[in-house]
């Protein structure tokens, strides 16, 4: 075993206080418990070889927070520590551990989302029905949002993570999640949630 990349994931776009615990266990169970259920299979193997590469592919939401994702921005965050703790378990051991960090990519990541979002969630009497409204208009879209690359973009950061002699343990895919590592890096919080907080607000007026 050499190679084990991690990707696959969905959202379930709501506010935190419409989010469910069923709904919350079923997003950790597929993001992120099944991946840590996976890797702890493979690390015997690439212990007994002395090399491998695990790879996880996290999000710009894994950097930083925004609102109505709250299911997905906890799988990601876990995902990120849960990474950083096991690249320092395992040093020296000769298997190397990177993090992928996408920003938005060219998928079925928002109609899937839709579809999580419909399954799991009261619309109808919702306090945020009506930031609902405006959101869903968005997950209808086929517009692209800001910064989308294609999958290609994602390929090209896992190769380097699985052929350079010494991976990093960051790999960022487009300007939008280097933007946010950069600005969590230097802003205070406050400022911070409210450079977040306009993003937010006028993430959805293109799709009006």
């Amino acid at each position: 075993m050499d190679y084990l990349f991690n990707n696959g994931a969905f959202a379930i776009p709501c506010a935190v206080e419409d989010l469910s615990r069923e709904a919350l266990q079923y997003q950790l169970n597929a993001c992120l418990l099944g991946w840590q259920d996976l890797i702890v299979q493979v690390i015997p193997i690439m212990r007994s070889q002395g090399s491998g590469r695990i790879v996880n592919n996290s999000s710009v939401l894994g950097v930083a927070a925004m609102r109505y994702r709250g299911a997905y921005v906890a799988t990601k965050f876990a995902l990120e520590g849960l990474t950083d703790v096991l690249r320092m378990e395992l040093y020296g051991s000769g298997i190397w551990v990177s993090l992928i960090e996408p920003g938005p990519i060219v998928s079925n990541f928002r109609k899937n989302s839709y579809e999580n979002f419909k399954k799991w969630v009261d619309f109808e009497n919702s306090l945020h029905k009506e930031q609902y409204q405006e959101m869903i208009k968005r997950l209808e879209s086929t517009k692209k949002a800001p910064f989308t690359k294609g999958a290609d973009a994602v390929v090209d950061a896992l190769i380097k993570a699985l052929e350079s002699p010494k991976p990093k343990a960051r790999y960022r895919v487009c300007g939008a999640t280097t933007i946010m590592a950069f600005a969590k890096r230097l802003l205070p919080t406050a400022l911070m949630d409210s450079f977040v907080r306009k993003i937010s607000k006028e993430e959805n007026k293109k799709y009006s």
